[in-house]
């Protein structure tokens, strides 16, 4: 499971997630990824299997790069606590995810083949998410301007 080595505070404020992605949302690496298309908490365990899904279907073939990295601890206070008594412990991490986020990047194999593999990830992702190629990107950035 992904998660920092070490953080300057234990504890954080949920935070709010308003508005659109501004950073992360081209495609750097690989040549086809999922766009997240709306806003989310996504825990170190799905990004985990979202991982093994895409790399079990491309077989040792390509290449994958993770785009998101949970560095946010989010705590729970156990169950039949009475109110008070202090924030609870950590239970696990998160990476916040804006919409138009680029969470996952693949290359080195065929069309086909990378669609495929990035459509079973989504499923294991708890946002609606969109397969998109870098020219699909590229594209989108120039018209809209």
């Amino acid at each position: 499971m992904l998660m920092p080595k070490r953080v300057k505070h234990r504890k954080q404020f949920r935070g709010r997630m308003r508005g659109k992605a501004l950073r992360g949302n081209k495609i750097t690496n690989g040549e086809y990824g999922i766009v997240a298309l709306e806003p989310a908490w996504i825990k170190s365990n799905q990004i985990e299997a979202a991982r093994v899904a895409m790399t079990r279907y491309i077989k040792r073939g390509g290449k994958v790069w993770i785009k998101i990295f949970p560095d946010k601890p989010v705590t729970k206070t156990p169950a039949e606590t009475r109110m008070g008594k202090g924030k609870g412990s950590l239970e696990y991490w998160v990476a916040v995810v804006k919409p138009g986020r680029v969470m996952f990047e693949i290359s080195g194999v065929s069309e086909e083949i990378a669609k495929e593999a990035l459509r079973l990830a989504t499923h294991k992702l708890p946002i609606k998410c969109k397969i998109v190629s870098q020219a699909d990107l590229e594209g989108g950035a120039g018209s809209e301007e």
